[in-house]
């Protein structure tokens, strides 16, 4: 493998991490998410909140209720759709990979910073 496609595969590599966490986690796409998920906070024992994710629905809703509370598999399918973005149609996916890729070597350092400085 050359330096160049090396380069790729670390950049769609960090380009899958970010839109996956962005579809799986993040508060601004929840509106993705709530018509296939209910996501339910509890108090346990030690006075801990801890949330719960229930699927609904049957069918396709469930299927896509339990790919969008998966990270793992949403992983797949968001790696899939990157890489045949990038092939594809080269012009937009070469951006749209690079902006990802940057946004997610950023949330790592970010969250790395965050636990030196603890």
């Amino acid at each position: 493998m050359n330096v160049v496609n090396t380069f790729f595969l670390l950049l769609l590599a960090l380009a899958s991490f970010r839109l996956t966490r962005l579809i799986v986690f993040d508060r601004i796409t929840s509106f993705l998410r709530k018509p296939f998920l209910d996501q339910v906070e509890e108090l346990n024992e030690k006075g801990e909140v801890e949330e719960y994710i229930i699927i609904k629905g049957k069918g396709i809703s469930a299927w896509f209720g339990e790919l969008l509370s998966c990270y793992w598999c949403t992983g797949i399918w968001v790696s899939t759709l990157l890489y045949v973005l990038l092939i594809m149609f080269p012009i937009v996916g070469e951006p749209v990979l690079f902006i990802l890729g940057v946004a997610g070597l950023a949330g790592i350092l970010e969250a790395v910073l965050q636990r030196i400085l603890r």
